[in-house]
């Protein structure tokens, strides 16, 4: 069985992986601190772990002799790529200038609606309901748990 350009990928992604989750649990821990800085680099790294290896497994499964007719491949949508790359551009552009919280809702908010538009009012009030659920539990966590400082706007002020 061969191993393709994905997997490849995979297995490099993996040992760059694993080589600094090692190097993470070797940091210093702080006495003040109860969450050391090795805390989030370590959960970071392991999803980055996880995630090669089942492109790893993906790859091999992709490259196993298929006995049954084998589906067309998907579509690619290159379009949609240059859309979400413009709505993460537009994200960093307005951040400073409207603030975290209101720059979230219209970030997940306008990324949600491009990739699957919402075509009921109950569709747009739940993609609405996710991007407001987002940026609030995401600075409950973030600016109140953690004591991170996230952007004030120049144009909002918060």
């Amino acid at each position: 069985m061969s191993i393709g350009r994905d997997g490849i990928a995979g297995l490099v992604l993996l040992a760059i992986s694993l080589v600094l989750l090692v190097k993470s649990f070797q940091l210093p821990s702080l006495p003040i601190v109860p969450v050391g800085p090795g805390f989030y680099p370590a959960i970071v790294l392991s999803f980055m772990a996880v995630a090669s290896a089942l492109l790893v497994l993906q790859d091999l499964i992709k490259r196993a002799p298929v006995t049954a007719d084998a589906p067309d491949a998907p579509r690619r949508n290159y379009r949609l790529v240059v859309i979400a790359f413009a709505i993460v551009g537009f994200y960093v552009l307005l951040l400073p200038l409207l603030g975290f919280r209101v720059a979230t809702v219209l970030f997940v908010g306008s990324l949600q609606a491009a990739l699957g538009r919402p075509r009921t009012p109950r569709q747009w009030a739940v993609l609405a309901a996710i991007a407001l659920g987002t940026a609030m539990v995401s600075y409950l966590v973030f600016e109140r748990y953690l004591l991170v400082l996230l952007p004030r706007g120049a144009w909002t002020g918060f």
